[in-house]
C-alpha cells in the first residue's frame, strides 16, 4: 500500500473533519453523466441486482370510435432492464510523523482528495459504458481509423436527427449536484457530453451560444456546461478521454489535429443523448458512501503504537443503458491550436 510519509507531505498538522459529508460535497462536482441518466437509489439489504423500468410508449390511436362502442382498452407495461451492482473503494493512509509534525490540515486534504475520486469513479464508470452504446455517427469516413475532422453543425444535427426519428425525448430535468437526492428543471434540450479539448471546435460552429449569452431564466444542466448550439447543450469535462492516435493521419483534412504520438489523430467521443438512455444508481443521501475514518493513535494489535491512521469509502454502483437508441456517439478529432 503506498504511503503518504513525512517525506511526501509539506510539513503539517492534521485536522480531523466529518469524512462522509466532505465526500459527498466534493464527489458532486467531479461527475458528469450521472446528473442525465435514470437515477434510482438500491436500497440497503435487497441483494445486487437493480431494475429500471421505463414506461412503454402508447402508438397513435387513428381509428375513429364508434357511437356507443367503449374502445377497447389499451394495457400498460414497462420495459424493464437489469443491472447487477459492483463494490468500489480507496484507502488513503497518514503516518503519525505527519500528525506530529505538520501544520497543513493533511487529514482534510486527504479528504476532499478521496471525495473527488468518488466522483472521478463513479464518472469513468459511466463513460466507459456509455461510450460503448451501438449508435455512431464519425466526423469523417465510416470507421474510427479514418476520423481526423472536427466536429461540424451537421453532425450535431444528424445526431438530433436520429435521436429524434427513434423519438427521444428532450431533457427537461437533471438530477441536483448537491449531495441530497433532488431534481431541477431545464429548458428542453439534448445533452451532449464530452472532453474539453472539443471547445475550440464547438466554438467555431454557427449558431453557437455561450452560456453567459443563456440569460437569467435559462439554467445550466451542469457547472461544467460550455454552450448550446440550436436545442444540444454541450458539457465538457477533462475526464472524458480519447482513444489515443485511434484516427487518420493527424494533418490529413488540412488542418492539424491533436495527436498523442504526432501522427495519427486522437479520437474523441462526444455522447449526445436523450431522456432516460441510461440508468445509474446515484451518489445521493445518507448511506450512498461508507466512509472509514481510523485516526493515527488508534493502538490495535496490527498497529500497537498508533502509528498510521486511514480514511477510505467504499459504495455500490452501476451504469447501464437502456435505450441503445437514444444516445449516440459522434467521434470527432480536435483541432490542435
Amino acid at each position: 500500500m503506498a504511503r503518504t510519509t513525512d517525506a511526501t507531505v509539506s510539513p503539517s498538522k492534521g485536522t480531523v473533519i466529518y469524512f462522509e459529508r466532505q465526500a459527498l460535497r466534493h464527489a458532486g462536482p467531479m461527475s458528469v453523466l450521472d446528473k442525465f441518466g435514470l437515477s434510482k437509489p438500491m436500497p440497503k439489504n435487497k441483494g445486487t441486482v437493480i431494475e429500471f423500468r421505463r414506461p412503454n410508449v402508447f402508438t397513435a390511436e387513428t381509428v375513429p370510435m364508434v357511437e356507443g362502442v367503449t374502445p377497447t382498452a389499451t394495457s400498460f407495461s414497462y420495459s424493464v432492464v437489469q443491472a447487477t451492482l459492483k463494490q468500489y473503494g480507496q484507502v488513503g493512509e497518514i503516518t503519525d510523523v505527519i500528525e506530529d509534525t505538520n501544520t497543513d490540515p493533511v487529514l482534510n486534504d486527504l479528504s476532499v482528495q478521496l471525495g473527488e475520486n468518488i466522483g472521478r469513479t463513479i464518472e469513468a464508470l459511466t463513460f466507459g459504458v456509455l461510450k460503448a452504446g451501438t449508435q455512431v455517427e464519425y466526423a469523417n469516413g465510416t470507421v474510427r481509423t479514418s476520423v481526423n475532422q472536427p466536429l461540424v453543425l451537421n453532425k450535431v444535427r444528424a445526431a438530433v436527427r436520429t435521436l429524434q426519428t427513434q423519438k427521444g425525448l428532450r431533457m427537461t430535468s437533471v438530477v441536483d449536484s448537491s449531495p441530497d437526492y433532488a431534481t431541477f428543471p431545464i429548458e428542453p434540450g439534448y445533452v451532449a457530453t464530452g472532453h474539453t479539448h472539443l471547445a475550440y471546435d464547438i466554438r467555431e460552429i454557427p449558431g453557437f451560444v455561450p452560456c453567459v449569452a443563456y440569460g437569467s431564466t435559462r439554467a445550466k444542466v451542469h457547472e461544467y456546461e460550455f454552450g448550446s448550439v440550436e436545442d444540444v447543450r454541450f458539457v465538457l469535462t477533462p475526464d472524458h478521454g480519447p482513444w489515443e492516435d485511434g484516427g487518420g493521419a493527424k494533418a490529413g483534412s488540412g488542418t492539424t489535429m491533436v495527436s498523442t504520438s504526432g501522427t495519427s489523430a486522437d479520437v474523441y467521443p462526444l455522447l449526445v443523448m436523450a431522456k432516460e438512455a441510461f440508468g445509474v444508481v446515484p451518489l445521493k443521501g445518507k448511506g450512498a458512501v461508507e466512509p472509514t475514518i481510523i485516526p493515527v493513535g488508534l493502538k490495535t494489535k496490527d498497529d500497537p503504537l498508533g502509528q498510521r491512521g486511514y480514511a477510505g469509502w467504499k459504495t455500490w454502483f452501476v451504469a447501464k443503458i437502456l435505450n441503445e437508441n437514444w444516445i449516440v456517439r459522434v467521434e470527432v478529432a480536435a483541432t490542435d491550436i
